[in-house]
């Protein structure tokens, strides 16, 4: 009797152990607020970034400098969470890296229509940075291949906490609505 008891006691303890880890997961999503870092070159560049990006949290503020205001697609990863829409601004796509100056603001649009600013993708294409050269470096990061788009990359979550890390691809707390989200899956050719 007594092993009974035991044993319904940890399947009740298991339990709420995973009620208690997802009811956070969802807090941590709700109130998304950057993550931290000890780096204190990555934490200053964050600051400028956020410091020049914080207008842009409304979206008609963002086009008036020069952003995309229509986008058609929300990038989703199949298992890995969502990019959002992507809202470019041509004029910044240049072999230059400014951290104050992204080329893509990330944004998701919530169910209420209204867009939120989740973070930025910073862009070079190879015609300005040739591929086979050493990969450009933002943030204290080389820049990824995008060999589809024939552009080097970096995301940075830098309105919204993403699990996966600040430079993550995809972020699982970004959503696409329903119908709208466009599978994409980065490609990088092998280095031979």
């Amino acid at each position: 009797m007594r092993q009974h008891l035991a044993f319904r006691l940890t399947i009740v303890l298991l339990s709420l152990a995973g009620a208690c880890r997802a009811a956070t997961r969802s807090t941590l999503r709700a109130n998304a607020t950057p993550v931290a870092t000890n780096d204190p070159v990555v934490a200053d560049d964050l600051a400028r970034l956020r410091a020049a990006t914080r207008a842009y949290q409304d979206l008609d503020s963002a086009v008036a400098a020069g952003y995309a205001r229509d986008v058609a697609d929300c990038l989703v990863h199949e298992h890995h969470g969502a990019m959002g829409y992507h809202h470019m601004n041509r004029a910044l796509v240049d072999a230059k890296i400014e951290i104050e100056r992204p080329e893509i603001l990330l944004y998701e649009r919530r169910p209420d229509g209204a867009y939120r600013l989740n973070g930025v993708e910073y862009i070079v294409p190879y015609r300005a940075w040739p591929r086979d050269s050493a990969p450009p470096i933002t943030f204290g990061q080389r820049m990824r291949h995008e060999d589809n788009l024939h552009l080097w990359y970096l995301h940075v979550w830098a309105w919204t906490n993403n699990a996966d890390g600040l430079f993550a691809d995809f972020n699982p707390a970004v959503q696409c609505p329903a119908g709208a989200g466009k599978v994409f899956t980065p490609f990088a050719r092998p280095q031979g």
